[in-house]
């Protein structure tokens, strides 16, 4: 199944929280906090928003990081996802 966003959304996959810090320690289960750090995996086609044009800056395969409380959180084949406007989308990461 394909989940294909409308209008100036993004669907990302969030990315897995480390378990270890870079310092070395340990972090048990309940007090690991998911990064706000993602990879777009579908982007809607932008065009007119609300009667405003929105060029989408995303592509599928980058990595971004987003609003901590943003988007919808939604399962697709035991995979979950989130779709989010594209101005919840903060930066790019690059190399």
């Amino acid at each position: 199944m394909k989940l294909v966003p409308l209008g100036d959304r993004v669907v990302l996959k969030q990315l897995i929280a480390e378990e270890v810090t870079k310092s070395g320690i340990v972090l048990p289960g309940k007090e690991k906090e998911k990064p706000q750090q993602a990879e777009v995996i579908s982007v809607g086609p932008g065009g007119m928003v609300d009667g405003k044009q929105v060029e989408m800056k995303v592509k599928p395969g980058q990595l971004v990081i987003f609003s901590k409380y943003s988007g919808t959180n939604v399962e697709i084949e035991d995979e979950e996802l989130i779709i989010v406007k594209q101005d919840d989308i903060l930066a790019i990461i690059e190399d």
